[in-house]
Parts: structure tokens; C-alpha cells; sequence
């Protein structure tokens, strides 16, 4: 599943690709991609016209905000979901679910093997949060000024749960994924296993700063391709090779040498090192 980064990713691409050209039509190959309208036809008649006048980034959520008419294009890639910048006349991949055309010859594809993204359009006047409502659930970004230790230790200090399964949780911390998770609790050397009521207050600023620079270090790198991830123009994410834990299980730890394993928490995989993790 595309995480932050490689969310991230996707928005700098379209930020630098798809701005101030006109939205001139669009094809539904996929009726159940659009959330909302109910009726998917509205949804390419309510986007004629329009043009982008930026991408942002909210947790795992893209937004666009269209002009002249105020409103809004949100997306959500979910597991396998893709958006491309291509031709018009580039051959449609068996998986395309929306198609969005930008002037004569190009367009933005949603292309989504597992079907699970979703894309909405929110019309002038209606909050967004009514419309794309897992919005409202979000946590702050951990790019947020509001993401200080006092704010970490606070929601982590609430719960039972073990540290990897509260931090998957978008409640606690917006755009953070398995991925991610497991590399930040390598770098600040917590075992996955550890319950949140067990966390120490001085593991909680060594945490913070791991995942800002997890997150930070896989931006630069383009996001991670494990699995299908591609940005805009369709490059794969370069980060995979950079990883310390994730899927290096019976691997040697790059810091210690010690096995890398594996094991199941709330049904996810957690990478780990016993020997640099406590």
C-alpha cells in the first residue's frame, strides 16, 4: 500500500505536471472508484472546465483544488492504485479505472489492480471533511509543528496495544504504514512488541525523530517499491534498497549483523533486529 512517501511523491509529480490546464472530459471505466457523486456521469460533468490550482497532501489523501469554481478532487490510491500523467493515446492498462483528460493529448490515469481507491469530487460550499469522511479521523501529519513529543507520548500512553499496531493507527499518526512503522522502530531501537503502557517517556523523542527521518529519507528517495508502487511518470520508488528491516527477514542487520525476523502483529508482518531493538 502506498504510504506517505510514496503519496507524497505522487502529489510533488503532479504538483509539477498537471497544473493550470483545463479538464475537458473523462472516462469511467469503474463505477464504484467514484465515491461520490452517487452518479458517476456528474462526476466528469462537474470537473469540465475546471483546471488545478494545486495538490495537496492530508495522511494518505490527495486533494486538488480546482478552479475557477472553488471545489475540490480528492483521491485515495489505497493498496495498488496508481495515478499516471500519459498521452491520450498511450494503450490502456487492464486495470485503468478512471481516466481524466487534460486539454487535447494528455491525461491523469487511475489505474488500480485491487480496485480499492477511490476518487470524489466535492462540489463548491460542502466541507471536504463531509465528503471524504476518513479526513475527519486523521491524526496530525508528522511533518505538522503539532507532531511534538508531548503530542506522541500523550496518544501512545492511552492504549494496551503494542507500539507497531498503535502506530499503524491514522488516529495516532496520519500516513504512517507497516513500511514505515517497522524502519522507524529499528532506528529509535523499540521492539515492535512493546506495549504502548510499557513505552519509557525517554524512548518517545527518539521515536519521533526516527519517523520524521524515515519519511524524510524515502521522499528523497522517491517512496518504496515493493510491491507496484510507480510515481507519475510511472519511475519506480528507490528507497527498497535503503531499508534497515523491512522485508529482510534472514538477512544480516546492516548495524549488527544479527538475523533480521519476522513475525505477525494484528495481522501485519514486523521487521525487526532483537539484538538493536529492546
Amino acid at each position: 500500500m502506498p504510504e506517505l512517501p510514496e503519496v507524497e511523491t505522487v502529489r510533488r509529480g503532479l504538483n509539477q505536471l498537471t497544473l493550470n490546464e483545463g479538464i475537458t472530459g473523462g472516462d469511467i471505466l469503474l463505477k464504484r472508484t467514484v465515491a461520490y457523486p452517487f452518479y458517476v456521469s456528474e462526476f466528469i460533468d462537474n470537473l469540465k472546465g475546471s483546471s488545478i490550482k494545486s495538490w495537496h497532501r492530508r495522511g494518505k489523501y490527495l486533494l486538488a483544488e480546482l478552479t475557477p469554481s472553488s471545489t475540490c478532487l480528492g483521491v485515495h490510491l489505497r493498496m495498488t492504485g496508481q495515478l499516471l500523467w500519459l498521452n491520450q493515446n498511450e494503450p490502456l492498462h487492464k486495470h485503468t479505472r478512471v481516466r481524466l483528460f487534460f486539454g487535447e493529448k494528455q491525461e491523469l490515469r487511475f489505474v488500480d489492480q485491487r480496485t480499492f481507491g477511490q476518487m470524489w469530487y466535492v462540489p463548491p460550499g460542502v466541507p471536504v471533511e463531509s465528503i471524504i469522511r476518513g479526513l475527519a479521523q486523521l491524526a496530525v501529519d508528522p511533518f505538522s509543528p503539532e507532531f511534538t513529543v508531548e503530542y506522541l507520548a500523550n496518544k501512545l500512553q492511552k492504549g494496551r496495544r503494542p507500539i507497531k499496531t498503535a502506530l499503524l493507527d491514522q488516529s495516532i499518526v496520519a500516513g504512517l504504514g507497516n513500511i514505515y512503522a517497522d524502519e522507524a522502530l529499528f532506528k529509535s531501537g523499540i521492539l515492535p512488541t512493546t506495549l504502548c503502557t510499557d513505552l519509557q517517556k525517554k524512548q518517545v523523542e527518539p521515536l519521533r525523530t526516527a519517523i520524521i527521518k524515515v519519511l524524510s529519507a524515502s521522499i528523497a528517495a522517491g517512496g518504496t517499491t515493493f510491491s507496484n508502487f510507480l510515481n507519475v511518470k510511472g519511475i519506480n520508488g528507490n528507497y527498497g534498497g535503503e531499508a534497515w528491516v523491512y522485508k529482510r527477514t534472514g538477512k544480516p542487520c546492516k548495524v549488527c549483523g544479527n538475523v533480521i525476523q519476522r513475525i505477525k502483529l494484528g495481522g501485519r508482518s514486523s521487521h525487526f533486529c532483537s539484538q538493536c531493538q529492546k
